[in-house]
């Protein structure tokens, strides 16, 4: 072992002393910016990650679109199912109605969909939470959770749907009465605005109330696991225009980018804004290392005295920095872990106190707090802390490598 290493172990932990209140405090404050660096990270990750999950379990890894309607036909989904990336494609219709029941209107977003195709590429039978999708037929309907409990309906209930045709037909002097559908289920994606405002009808039936005929809006597509959705949409993109010109293909990245990217530029920020609290850490770990140099000034004389290099006395500064930077990250990381683990038990009892549990679910749309914290999240938190906690030992490591040893000697 270096004398220098071994020096600056001695003098951060001395043998038959108390824990040095100066390294204490150092190794608090990287503990706690570490933790906190994590804590935060782990969350934006979390919702991040929710927030992706749900975009693909609602919209298919890959969508294809086009500027107008695309022909429901079996030639369009050979051409996608031919695509060795694909594993399955569904038709979807969308749009909006008014929905009404006991005289209570909404507005929610209607999709159509192919009852026979959609389960191999969207898990919808996993959030029906009452009744059953395979009840779903053209005579009937799905409706979202909170959609429901608004507006009062329950499995059996008989609700009118109007649509944008019917003004249309009403402008050529024709009647078009609102179609009856009955509740056969409720399904919950465990997002509010999702939740709270989307019905599932067969494909049929939507495009009946919209007047599509034969044609659609889209096609979703699930891809085989670990396929790049980008890259997939570039093949299905080279083969499409052969049987639906003015078809194209979009990821679910591609059709989110603005979103997806406001979400990654709220955790670049937070971790930059509470990177500082890593920053003020390595300000105190400065300063205890400075008092350290002015109370051992002659002991780092003796040093020189005694042979000692001004690089090696340098050193031994470093060695202190790093030192207190290796142990606070990693008190700050099993700290963070342990925080993240009874996340949950933490948000319950501050509900129950507050009693502001129906607001977080209102606003903020979660009573679990999710949490995911990649590798390279935690490699970027780790070294970052110990990066910047070495550097804190430069100045006073300058500061005691330029005291001359007979000067030093003569300090009082």
């Amino acid at each position: 072992m270096p004398w220098s290493l071994y020096l600056a172990l001695k003098q951060l932990f001395p043998s038959g002393k108390r824990f040095p209140f100066f390294t204490a405090i150092s190794m608090l404050g990287v503990m706690l910016g570490v933790a906190l660096l994590i804590v935060s990270i782990s969350v934006m990750g979390g919702f991040g990650r929710e927030i992706r999950r749900m975009i693909v379990d609602t919209q298919g890894e890959v969508q294809v679109r086009s500027r107008g309607f695309l022909p429901n036909n079996a030639d369009v989904i050979a051409t996608i199912t031919d695509s060795p990336d694909v594993v399955g494609v569904t038709p979807f219709a969308e749009g909006v109605v008014m929905l009404e029941y006991n005289y209570k209107p909404t507005f929610p977003g209607m999709q159509g969909i192919d009852v026979n195709r959609i389960n191999s590429v969207v898990p919808l039978a996993d959030y029906v939470r009452v009744g059953s999708l395979d009840d779903l037929d053209d005579d009937s309907i799905i409706l979202s959770s909170r959609l429901a409990y608004s507006i009062g309906a329950t499995l059996g209930s008989v609700v009118e749907v109007y649509s944008p045709l019917l003004l249309e037909k009403m402008k050529g002097d024709e009647v078009m009465l609102p179609r009856e559908l009955e509740v056969v289920g409720i399904f919950e994606i465990g997002h509010q605005s999702l939740d709270s405002s989307t019905v599932l009808v067969t494909l049929r039936r939507m495009q009946e109330l919209y007047g599509l005929g034969d044609e659609v809006h889209g096609y979703s597509v699930k891809l085989r696991d670990g396929v790049d959705p980008d890259r997939a949409a570039r093949g299905l993109n080279a083969t499409l225009p052969e049987v639906a010109p003015g078809a194209f293909a979009r990821s679910w990245m591609d059709s989110n980018q603005d979103f997806l990217f406001v979400v990654q530029l709220e955790k670049n920020m937070i971790f930059f804004l509470l990177l500082f609290i890593i920053v003020v850490a390595a300000f105190s770990v400065t300063s205890s290392l400075l008092i350290s140099v002015v109370r051992k000034t002659r002991e780092i004389g003796l040093l020189g005295a005694m042979g000692g290099r001004a690089r090696d006395v340098a050193l031994c500064f470093c060695w202190q920095a790093l030192i207190i930077g290796l142990a606070g990250t990693g008190a700050g990381v099993a700290l963070g872990f342990t925080v993240l683990h009874f996340r949950n038990d933490m948000i319950a009892l501050f509900t129950r106190l507050t009693g502001s549990e129906e607001a977080l679910l209102r606003f903020y749309e979660f009573s679990n707090l999710p949490a995911y914290l990649s590798n390279q999240d935690l490699s970027l938190i780790v070294g970052a802390a110990i990066l910047i906690s070495a550097l804190a030992g430069i100045l006073p490591a300058w500061r005691a490598a330029r005291l001359q040893p007979v000067e030093a000697l003569r300090s009082e």
